[in-house]
């Protein structure tokens, strides 16, 4: 469902980005294992459908838990120091189902972590850009949403590379 028009700043934001979320689920509905991980374009083997899945549920970690919130990582991620940098996106054997029920566990971790702050608040782990700046939360839930429709995208297009389906036939 989409958020109000009238709407605001935070009501926005938020929406929009629960939004894309459950476009997600909407978009891997009805898909098998197989494709779920099948490999569609060559040049980038790791985008696939559970790959993006993944993808998305740590980037919502590494955003909101690790930087927003400060939780330091006790090897809970996928990333280790000299790892792949898309090591999240290893999923190979790991049902579609099992990743996208975690993806939703970690956007409702990340809901709660975002009721706790104002929008002008800035995370509380150290920065790792080059600038060294901390990042508000506006900014995080305007990069969230960015990232989240960028990789809908990419979940539209191998879909439709899989088996044809197109759209979002299940929206009100």
């Amino acid at each position: 469902m989409r958020p109000p028009l009238t709407g605001d700043e935070r009501t926005q934001l938020v929406g929009w980005l629960d939004h894309l979320r459950s476009l997600v689920r909407i978009k891997c509905d009805g898909l098998g294992e197989t494709d779920a991980h099948r490999k569609v374009l060559p040049t980038s083997p790791l985008m696939t459908v559970a790959g993006l899945v993944a993808h998305l549920r740590w980037v919502e970690y590494s955003w909101f838990s690790q930087n927003l919130l400060g939780t330091p990582d006790h090897g809970e991620t996928p990333w280790t120091e000299g790892g792949h940098p898309d090591a999240e996106m290893f999923v190979d054997g790991v049902p579609l189902a099992k990743l996208l029920d975690e993806y939703d566990a970690e956007c409702a971790r990340s809901n709660e972590i975002v009721a706790g702050f104002a929008l002008d608040d800035v995370e509380r782990a150290k920065s790792i850009r080059d600038s060294g700046d901390s990042a508000s939360l506006r900014y995080i839930l305007c990069h969230m949403i960015e990232e989240t429709a960028r990789h809908l995208g990419h979940l539209d297009i191998i879909r439709e590379l899989l088996d044809g389906a197109t759209g979002y036939e299940q929206l009100d």
